[in-house]
């Protein structure tokens, strides 16, 4: 077994043992949405199964000869609009959600841009590469602008429990979000200045970090949250 195919055989055992402990957790939901859960299951149930195809030799191209793990694309454009919905319900906690929906379009229509830039990029030489780079950037800003933005108001008009819950499940977010355009600039995707080891350990840590520790962290805050029955009502 080669170093990089035990580094994704540990991605996907890390994935599954999240995904048992949110079920086990939504057995016992402690007044967390049950939708919650779902989207804490489904995240690392399918990034394993992304991660199991690379783990196999599958879910990769070679254009130029440059290696594209198309199959992480195929991973975060799924798990990362999920990741940034459960941040919107942690958000949306105590108030009505209908009048918030357009915060979410927004959020997952820039997430899908800065991933789909990431791909073409990835899949692009020269000039073109770096171009959809920067798109993608720029739509990982906006991303930033909307959570700390209109979705911090809308925490922070809840209630204290709420916004503090919200503030620190964003920046924990956040922090390894800002690492994923570092290390592809950085990999042989970008500038080559790490070789393709240290690239897929890096895209094993921070995933893990960003899907299961992310879910850990925000379900179990939530958990610990005092239930409300109604939701306030939002001017």
């Amino acid at each position: 077994m080669s170093f990089e195919t035990l580094l994704l055989s540990i991605y996907v055992a890390c994935m599954a043992g999240g995904a048992l402990l949110f079920a086990a957790w939504m057995a016992n939901p402690r007044g967390v949405p049950v939708w919650e859960y779902i989207v804490a299951i489904t995240i690392p149930v399918w990034s394993g199964l992304a991660y199991l195809a690379m783990a196999f030799g599958y879910g990769t191209v070679e254009i130029a000869g440059q290696t594209t793990y198309w199959a992480r694309y195929a991973d975060w454009v799924v798990t990362t609009p999920l990741l940034l919905a459960a941040l919107w319900m942690t958000a949306t906690t105590r108030t009505k959600k209908g009048p918030h929906v357009a915060t979410l379009v927004a959020l997952v229509a820039a997430d899908v841009v800065m991933i789909l830039c990431g791909l073409v990029g990835d899949l692009s030489v020269g000039t073109a590469r770096f171009v959809y780079y920067g798109i993608g950037v720029v739509a990982l800003v906006l991303i930033f602008w909307i959570v700390w933005g209109p979705l911090r108001r809308v925490a922070e008009a809840q209630d204290a429990e709420v916004a503090s819950t919200f503030k620190t499940v964003a920046a924990y977010l956040g922090v390894f979000w800002i690492g994923y355009p570092l290390t592809w600039i950085l990999g042989p995707s970008g500038l080559g200045v790490v070789s393709q080891p240290v690239d897929t350990a890096l895209f094993v840590l921070l995933p893990i970090f960003s899907k299961v520790g992310f879910s850990i962290l925000d379900l179990g805050l939530l958990r610990k949250m005092d239930p409300v029955e109604r939701p306030v009502e939002l001017a």
